[in-house]
């Protein structure tokens, strides 16, 4: 009898090695590895390449397991989740298809593509089909087939947005996933089977349904409900844009590009913008009216909240206002003084490291009319200095302040609501790959950030990548409980910019060695951004906010 052969995996959670016979199973070698995390595997980190749990080594490898607290494991279990929805669907009302539009209120918002209303026994009984499909535990099965054979089988099946995808994409091969007869693709690997789902929710929610998901700190509860009826109005309005244009997906995006359509979609997405911007500088006019003085910007890293002060700048001299920029970091207190965190490190983006009380003061002197000392902080001694500049507020002038904490009610605490307009900028990314599978907003920023901080500031793709969880933490804490609280929003993506920063981000990424810890998520941005053909940074104009990440700016320094 053949010797049965035995490979060395070594596991990084418990940094262990372990013998595991040849063609064993992630959740095989995983049990084998003593089980080593709190919540159960959603996919595992193999050679730095994510894939999925019923995947098989045949050679010697590391492998890190993760569950859903991790970003990686916590996809894995959304897009399962999803894809038993669209099953769900298919089985109910197999005349029509369902799109899975944007994350919003800690879930994912999802409608019927002809526009339908879905009633609450529509939703209950799509919710007991999902719980069917869950108990059933019926298996993911991953399949690799010819592009050609792909998309006639999309086709087939009504999925016309993937066919012309993966057509417009061209590689030669497609994967796809089986489940009890019914075909889908989705971008990045699945559990094993149906029966590894353990929570979510499916309620109605504005004109559609909301797909319910467990926190991701703790998988064992769903979050708080809570409505966002500003965010949600704000992707909305976008969406109807885009379809005005006829460009939902990435595959009608690459279509249009291919026809030489790229300039018509920068101008028009472009001019979009600007009337965005226009609205509510005439909105600030009008309330300034009404005693609004301090204009307050805020947004998460890598919003492009610079260049949208400047154009909002020329937008209120428009409307006879005078902008008056003050930066909110020359009112943090003394390094010494500043708080820090769980690490013992300063904690920078905590609202604390504002002197709350002289910026309070400052603002209450200015909106009455009396003149101010403006301190300036030193970033080198880490101390306040002044340096002689004095303000006073002029007949027709407005504050235009720029900080994290421009929502977050504490910081204005003792300024009159009538004396506030808030605004936050975001980009809330809506165009999506297909139907099925959008696009974080948090990964178009995460590219914008590699794009400006290798251009400008000296920082590689893998130090960026590395620095982002600390940033996504901040950007929770501090800024996301607060979005609601604007007056104004302003979504900085554009339909096209994914296709513009390709050819940027692709060669900074792939210096990422494979060893790097941050190789998996550079494989996981270059395998997304193979989606979009590119369009020539020559095709933007000068004003162009996505100037702010590639240079050549007419509103940079």
């Amino acid at each position: 009898m053949e010797k049965e052969t035995t490979l060395s995996i070594y596991c990084k959670n418990n940094n262990t090695f372990v013998a595991v016979p040849q063609g064993a199973s992630l959740i095989e070698i995983y049990d084998l590895a003593g089980a080593p995390l709190r919540h159960p595997p959603m996919s595992a980190r193999v050679n730095q390449r994510v894939e999925g749990l019923d995947s098989r080594c045949w050679s010697p490898k590391d492998i890190e397991f993760v569950d859903y607290t991790h970003p990686a494991g916590y996809r894995t279990y959304i897009r399962s989740l999803c894809y038993i929805l669209t099953k769900a669907v298919n089985d109910l009302f197999p005349e029509v298809s369902i799109n899975l539009e944007h994350a919003v209120s800690k879930g994912y918002y999802c409608t019927f593509e002809d526009g339908r209303r879905l009633s609450q026994e529509d939703i209950g009984r799509i919710r007991q089909r999902m719980e069917e499909i869950v108990r059933a535990d019926i298996p993911f099965r991953l399949q690799h087939i010819r592009t050609s054979d792909a998309i006639d089988l999309f086709r087939k099946h009504g999925m016309k947005d993937k066919a012309l995808l993966i057509e417009t994409v061209g590689m030669a091969y497609t994967s796809c996933y089986e489940m009890d007869g019914y075909i889908n693709y989705f971008y990045g690997c699945l559990l094993p089977s149906s029966g590894h789902i353990h929570l979510f929710d499916l309620i109605r929610y504005e004109d559609g349904m909301l797909l319910r998901t467990p926190r991701q700190d703790d998988p064992t509860r769903l979050p708080d409900l809570f409505f966002q009826p500003k965010m949600f109005r704000a992707y909305k309005e976008y969406l109807i844009f885009q379809r005005t244009l006829n460009i939902n997906y990435a595959g009608d995006l690459n279509r249009a590009v291919a026809n030489g359509a790229a300039r018509e979609i920068v101008m028009v997405s472009e001019a979009m913008q600007e009337k965005q911007i226009a609205h509510i500088a005439e909105e600030i006019a009008r309330r300034y009216r009404d005693g609004v003085r301090v204009i307050l910007i805020a947004g998460p890293s890598s919003s492009g909240k610079t260049t949208f002060c400047r154009r909002l700048e020329i937008q209120l001299i428009t409307n006879l206002l005078h902008p008056v920029g003050i930066s909110l970091d020359d009112y943090y207190v003394n390094r010494e003084d500043t708080p820090r965190d769980e690490n013992g490190a300063y904690d920078f983006e905590s609202l604390y490291a504002i002197d709350l009380p002289y910026f309070d003061s400052d603002m209450q002197k200015l909106i009455d009319g009396r003149e101010v000392d403006i301190p300036s902080f030193d970033f080198e001694t880490g101390k306040r200095v002044y340096r002689g500049e004095t303000l006073r507020m002029k007949a027709g002038s407005v504050l235009l302040l720029e900080g994290i904490h421009g929502l977050n009610p504490e910081l204005t605490a003792k300024i009159p609501p009538q004396n506030i307009f808030r605004i936050y900028v975001s980009a809330l990314t809506t165009i999506s790959l297909d139907g099925h599978n959008w696009i974080p907003a948090s990964d178009n920023r995460l590219l914008r950030r590699i794009v400006r901080d290798y251009r400008s500031r000296g920082y590689s793709a893998r130090e960026t990548i590395a620095m982002w969880p600390r940033i996504r933490r901040g950007e929770e804490k501090w800024i996301f409980p607060y979005q609601e609280n604007a007056d104004a929003m302003f979504n900085s993506a554009m339909i096209y910019e994914l296709a513009v920063l390709r050819k940027f981000a692709e060669p900074m990424l792939s210096e990422i060695r494979e060893m790097d810890g941050e190789s998996a998520e550079a494989y996981r941005l270059l395998r997304f951004l193979r989606y979009f053909r590119y369009i020539p940074v020559e095709e933007l104009p000068a004003t162009s906010l996505l100037r702010e990440f590639l240079g050549g700016g007419h509103f940079m320094d």
